[in-house]
């Protein structure tokens, strides 16, 4: 197994001079150099086969090189892993520093052109550990695998996973922050991404201002990943502060698209890349409910809840301006991007619906249909990815009952529907059918732009549960199905019909299904 090496980070930014791994305060540094923890027994459980060709290794995934390097058995000849420093604002306190606990970046690669950084999650403690162990446990790795490779066929900016191994270590969890531990098969993730920054880096630095290495941390970024930004000065940090607003909003825009909640939305979880990072407690909206959060931690402030989201997004991006204002030394300018956010926002979230809804021409109608359509689907428990791949289904000539019925089979209680909800919901349809008639797409071309931004296929909860109980008894036969079916999220696959369904309702309350905490 041949890797090209092209480490950047670790070579353009300071180190932390102390290389013992202990739990400490780090200053005037960006990482820390550790090595990986070497796992007792590595078996590998899958391998992304589409992240493998990416990185030039789909010849090297049965090899004993790439098990050993991607569980941190062996490292690499002529690299230096390491754990980033940095800091961040949990559910809207800063916390100080905070830094990679459970996280070591193997190295940095070039291939085809293309830039890639190289990180395991699991791999054992850091200098930022904190009191944690820096492991990882198989549930939970089994769900960060899943929804990276998810999300990236969604369409969704993310982090890649390439592998999914078990360690041959038991790791002691108390799942659900209930006093009741127990030991769960550890594992190790291998995480891809062209870099892990996140808005903490800078934080940190700003926050103990260390402007000298704030400043190389921006240029660093700007040099690496932003190499068509020629400005010097502050309008070089101010465009560069412009490119990550405009990334965050493309991302969760793309998150509210497909109904996917991150649960933990902290600024030491926001990449400064506009990706989606760290995969703890997630969910997908089942029924359409803007107040849900998957996260126990989060269950009774509700922040990190669906609909809250993209004002969460703003508010890491205030957190972030504040972190570069020593480098801009004026609020206006940070303030007007900030402003674009929220325009740009409204803006581009009515496109996105009206895509969803298949309609061209956005107008106040078209708005109001939005607004309504999402009252209506709190009328009962509604759910939002049968809902709109369904509505593809409905045609000009449909009658109003004709229309409705197509969307029934996204109601989780029939019986629920009375004679009011269908009322308010014939109404709806009388305006999205009278509004088609004005659409220049014939109903079979609208059907097809539908399906492209509406997913048949999204990692419920209660699929990535039904995975993590068979793998727990050494069966991995549904995260490879899993995977198969979620390459291909947006095409009718009737092979894989029954995941084309509502949460069950053994599901509804289960552990792992309904809830979750950050626990790994």
């Amino acid at each position: 197994m041949k890797l090209n090496i092209k480490d950047t980070f670790n070579k353009e930014l300071p180190a932390d001079p102390n290389k013992n791994n202990t739990r400490r305060k780090v200053f005037e540094a960006c990482y820390s150099y550790v090595t990986p923890r070497v796992p007792s027994n590595p078996k590998l459980v899958h391998v992304a086969d589409d992240v493998a060709k990416l990185l030039g290794l789909e010849y090297d995934t049965n090899s004993s090189a790439f098990l050993n390097v991607f569980t941190g058995k062996t490292v690499y000849p002529k690299t230096a892993p390491f754990a980033m420093c940095y800091g961040g604002h949990q559910f809207g306190h800063w916390a100080g520093q905070l830094g990679d606990g459970r996280a070591i970046n193997l190295a940095e690669i070039r291939v085809n052109e293309q830039h890639w950084a190289l990180q395991l999650k699991g791999a054992g403690a850091t200098p930022y550990s904190r009191t944690a162990d820096g492991l990882a446990v198989l549930r939970s790795s089994i769900r960060e695998h899943l929804c990276s490779e998810a999300m990236h066929y969604l369409g969704v900016p993310t982090t890649r996973s390439l592998s999914l191994a078990l360690t041959g270590d038991e790791v002691l969890r108390d799942m659900l922050y209930d006093g009741n531990q127990d030991y769960e098969k550890g594992a190790v993730v291998c995480r891809v991404a062209p870099s892990f920054v996140r808005f903490g880096n800078f934080q940190i630095l700003a926050a103990r201002k260390d402007h000298k290495n704030l400043k190389n941390l921006a240029d660093y970024t700007i040099r690496n990943f932003h190499k068509d930004i020629h400005s010097e000065g502050k309008e070089k940090y101010i465009t560069f502060f412009q490119k990550v607003v405009n990334a965050s909003l493309e991302m969760v825009i793309h998150w509210q698209r497909v109904g996917f909640v991150h649960g933990v939305m902290n600024t030491d979880n926001m990449s400064i890349l506009g990706l989606t990072i760290d995969y703890g407690p997630y969910g997908w909206l089942e029924g359409y409910d803007p107040n849900w959060t998957p996260n126990t931690t989060d269950s009774q402030q509700h922040r990190y809840a669906y609909g809250n989201q993209p004002g969460v997004v703003l508010w890491n991006l205030v957190q972030l301006a504040n972190a570069l204002y020593p480098l801009i030394e004026e609020a206006k300018p940070l303030e007007d991007v900030l402003e674009s956010y929220q325009t740009n926002f409204d803006k581009k979230y009515v496109e996105m619906m009206s895509q969803k809804l298949g309609l061209a021409e956005i107008n106040s109608d078209v708005e109001e249909l939005i607004e309504n359509l999402e009252q209506n689907l709190q009328l009962t428990e509604t759910d939002i990815t049968i809902f709109f791949r369904e509505l593809s289904s409905v045609q000009k000539t449909n009658t109003l009952q004709e229309a409705f019925q197509k969307i029934n089979k996204a109601f989780y209680k029939p019986l629920e529907i009375t004679e009011s909800i269908t009322d308010t919901w014939l109404i709806w349809f009388s305006k999205y059918i009278e509004r088609l008639q004005i659409e220049k797409d014939e109903d079979k071309t609208r059907k097809l732009k539908m399906n492209e931004v509406n997913p048949k296929f999204v990692l419920r909860n209660y699929m990535s549960q039904l995975a993590i109980d068979a793998a727990n008894k050494g069966n991995y036969k549904i995260i490879n199905e899993l995977y198969t079916v979620l390459k291909r999220p947006y095409h009718e696959q009737p092979e894989y019909a029954k995941w084309y369904a509502k949460r069950p309702e053994w599901a509804r309350n289960k552990v792992g299904c309904s809830m979750l905490s950050c626990s790994s």
